[in-house]
């Protein structure tokens, strides 16, 4: 079969996490479900933050962040899938193909930066507790959020710009619900030494990186607890780290697992299935383990719901009058 650059094709079949016509309707089900539940839980999340002028603080300005990354995080592989299962067709063309693997690198990128951003945040929360607000300034939170989305818009791109350079044989069969990069590198059939190496520097860079940050953050954090006399206040202190730190293990705990059960197993379908927990799961878990254990965000999001709650009244009874 003669080979091409993919360029010279206009489609690509996304075969999805089953085959079985059977199985398309729970599959469908199942993930419209946990696709509304991640938009209107992170959706919250930020109305809470935004509406109570409590929040407003440097750590839940972050978790705001989060949420709006998370939302599209899910949005940009989750709808596809569901519109390719209500449509029966498999097919996704190669623009739509290469701005999916664009946007999925750009918001997993955002996702571990702003998770370092957020550990540093409560380090300097638990060891500097008088000088965090001076520390923690307007100026120095606005950065620490922009530089990630420069460094992020770069870095896909680069792995874009590279991808393009690579041939497929024609009709490619995807194993997998989105474009992932790695699936997509191990199927071309021209030489990948470059895609590779790329795509581990910048593995190792902008991964690798981030989680020693964190891994740093709370060596320090746990020492300086340590260091705390009361166990009432050892309490206190960690409690302010038990949401982030479940967000993180959750995050980087079923990330790490794909990967290195995929390249044990080399099953792409194992790691396509996999690939959910990080695409799918966690951000639809980091509003709930973000708000059951907050007593601030579930006093906002109360207040927020009784706000909606008495503004529908009044307009139920304007049309009664009316």
């Amino acid at each position: 079969m003669e080979l091409g650059n993919i360029t010279g094709f206009s489609e690509f079949l996304l075969l999805g996490l089953s085959e079985e016509p059977e199985l398309q309707p729970l599959i469908f089900g199942l993930f419209l479900s946990m696709y509304l539940i991640t938009v209107l839980g992170n959706l919250l999340i930020i109305l809470a933050v935004s509406s109570d002028s409590h929040l407003h603080t440097p750590m839940y300005f972050f978790l705001s962040n989060l949420s709006l990354v998370d939302i599209c995080f899910t949005s940009n592989t989750v709808p596809k899938m569901l519109w390719n299962i209500q449509t029966q067709s498999k097919v996704i063309t190669y623009e739509g193909c290469i701005t999916q693997m664009y946007f999925f690198l750009l918001f997993a990128g955002l996702d571990n930066f702003l998770l370092t951003v957020m550990a540093y945040d409560r380090f300097v929360a638990i060891c500097h507790p008088l000088h965090y607000m001076v520390i923690m300034n307007p100026q120095l939170c606005g950065l620490l959020v922009l530089v990630p989305w420069i460094m992020s818009v770069l870095h896909s791109l680069l792995q874009c710009l590279v991808m393009l350079g690579l041939s497929f044989l024609p009709d490619l069969e995807i194993p997998h619900f989105f474009c992932e990069l790695n699936q997509m590198v191990q199927l071309a059939c021209s030489d990948t030494f470059l895609n590779n190496m790329v795509m581990y520097f910048a593995a190792g860079l902008l991964g690798g990186g981030p989680f020693v940050g964190i891994l740093y953050s709370y060596s320090k954090i746990v020492s300086s607890i340590w260091g705390i006399p009361s166990a009432q206040g050892k309490y206190k202190a960690f409690s302010t780290c038990v949401s982030h730190l479940s967000v993180v293990s959750l995050f980087y705990g079923t990330a790490l697992g794909v990967y290195l059960s995929s390249a044990v197993t080399q099953s792409s379908h194992s790691s396509a299935i996999g690939s959910v927990m990080y695409t799918v799961v966690t951000p639809m878990l980091n509003p709930f383990i973000y708000s059951l254990r907050n007593k601030d965000i579930k006093r906002a999001l109360k207040r927020l719901l009784g706000m909606a709650a008495i503004k529908g009244r009044l307009v139920l009874g304007l049309k009664k009058c009316t």
